[in-house]
């Protein structure tokens, strides 16, 4: 298993992680299995979407600020109740599988690490087996 460092710069951002997974596939030699990918942080997530438009990103921003946690009064005295959901909605972890090698993803596809309650230093874990 390999551990690697994501700096946020945003509140909410979509980060591309692909490349890291990529090169954590690499150095485990695994030729044929599966990737797992995972965020150990309540208010981040993992997903995989298109990675060749940017405004998809912005777009998967927008239409979670769209559900409008923001609006509701929650209890959780920290302030990031929207955070928590939106982590959860999307997921704490990801798994591709491998073939040959390479991560089996599709043309267009890309593997994000999301940050809702940024700017922080968080870090993502891959295990490939």
């Amino acid at each position: 298993m390999i551990t690697f460092p994501v700096k946020t710069n945003a509140k909410e951002e979509l980060i591309d992680i692909t490349t890291e997974v990529e090169k954590a596939v690499r150095e485990s030699k695994v030729k044929d299995g599966v990737c797992y990918i995972y965020t150990p942080h309540t208010t981040a997530a993992i997903t995989i979407n298109e990675n060749a438009d940017p405004d998809v990103r912005r777009d998967m921003i927008k239409g979670l600020a769209h559900l409008n946690f923001e609006s509701v009064r929650f209890a959780h005295i920290e302030g990031n109740s929207p955070a928590h959901l939106k982590s959860s909605i999307i997921g704490c972890s990801e798994f591709v599988l491998v073939e040959n090698g390479s991560l089996s993803l599709g043309t267009w596809q890309g593997i994000y690490f999301c940050e809702f309650d940024g700017p922080r230093n968080r870090k993502v874990y891959v295990a490939v087996k």
